[in-house]
């Protein structure tokens, strides 16, 4: 399979307002925190969104996407889904000796494009892959603030109550702006089946990950940016963290301090020019 892409670093910059952007179940569902207060957003809590997004073929997202994509349906399925029939995709695996044109490869966009380990007995070990595409974790600029409240609810949900409460179930993030990385590598491209049409995919899908994903717990999540730094060949040809840390907004007075407000950054709109002229694009895919 010849590879039709090349190398891309991204990176998301998202703000949150009164929102819990990833709770951590170990810490009774807490906005994800390090010990020295940054919050966190984890790569498989995106990567679901965006599976969730690209899996709802009936859904506003899908639907509005190219002709192309929507006659086609049946070649944007998502392996990661409930319910899902294990032995079917196990003949799914198998059902060619060359394992690029299996079904299994033709049929699961996120195995394509974010890897598998899905392993069966007596399946092809051909499948374990790692993805084209990768999360990184998502990381508050400043330390994080979070307020915890408690939900109340008029009708009963115990037998003999007439109205309850979940003690501090309301756990959301006062402000902060978040950095989360993600990297699109062509080398592993012809191991998984990932194609140019898979990554147009995911760019368009991007723009709406929290905006058509909003919940009673995450109703303002603001993605500020969402850059796609195409390189100039397949290799690359500019170091990723450099483009990242030009793109990164410079906090405004104490960075140790939780901020209130976008105001507290000083916003980056385009790349140094020295940095352009290494890759073959810039996008801000959040402008749409």
């Amino acid at each position: 399979m010849s590879v039709d892409f090349n190398r891309a670093t991204g990176l998301l910059i998202l703000e949150v307002v009164n929102s819990n952007p990833n709770g951590d179940p170990d810490r009774e569902n807490d906005p994800r925190q390090r010990p020295n207060g940054l919050g966190e957003i984890s790569p498989v809590s995106v990567k679901r969104k965006i599976r969730d997004l690209i899996e709802d073929h009936d859904g506003v997202f899908f639907q509005s996407l190219p002709e192309a994509y929507i006659r086609q349906a049946d070649l944007y399925c998502i392996l990661e889904s409930r319910g899902r029939d294990r032995a079917a995709i196990t003949k799914e695996m198998n059902d060619s000796p060359n394992f690029m044109d299996s079904t299994f490869v033709r049929k699961y966009w996120d195995a394509r494009i974010f890897g598998n380990t899905f392993l069966e007995d007596g399946g092809n070990k051909e499948y374990i892959k790692t993805g084209a595409v990768q999360f990184g974790m998502g990381l508050s600029i400043s330390p994080i603030s979070i307020v915890r409240h408690t939900n109340t609810n008029k009708a009963g949900v115990e037998e003999g109550k007439k109205s309850g409460m979940a003690p501090l179930a309301y756990r959301v993030v006062e402000h902060g702006v978040y950095c989360m990385p993600f990297y699109v590598n062509p080398n592993y491209a012809a191991k998984s089946g990932c194609t140019a049409a898979d990554i147009e995919l995911l760019k368009r899908a991007i723009p709406y990950i929290f905006d058509l994903t909003r919940s009673n717990i995450r109703p303002d999540m603001r993605l500020r940016h969402a850059w796609y730094m195409e390189h100039k060949n397949k290799l690359g040809s500019c170091p990723d963290y450099l483009l990242i840390d030009a793109l990164t907004p410079k906090r405004i007075g104490n960075a140790e301090e939780p901020s209130s407000s976008w105001q507290d950054y000083q916003d980056v709109v385009n790349l140094p020019e020295e940095l352009k002229q290494r890759l073959a694009g810039v996008q801000d895919l959040a402008n749409v």
